[in-house]
């Protein structure tokens, strides 16, 4: 299993919380950018599609809730 399949078995596994690395190297994979990133939130841009804006927890978590909507966004659960 390549460490791309390990990130989507860990983010469509819906843990609690997720880490904000895996989050966004699976953003990173399918062709998201790293557009602005404060103290509080992450936004992931691609070229045709609204950003993706990513709240953080504690600096380096995302909540299950938005992993939902990354899924669903990234068509992780088809």
């Amino acid at each position: 299993m390549s460490r791309r399949e390990r990130r989507i078995a860990r983010i469509r596994a819906r843990p609690a919380a997720a880490e904000l690395r895996d989050v966004h190297a699976l953003l990173l994979a399918f062709g998201w950018r790293l557009r602005a990133e404060n103290s509080s939130h992450a936004v992931f841009a691609k070229p045709g599609e609204a950003p993706i804006s990513v709240p953080k927890v504690h600096e380096r978590q995302v909540k299950r809730t938005y992993l939902d909507m990354i899924c669903q966004r990234l068509g992780l659960d088809d």
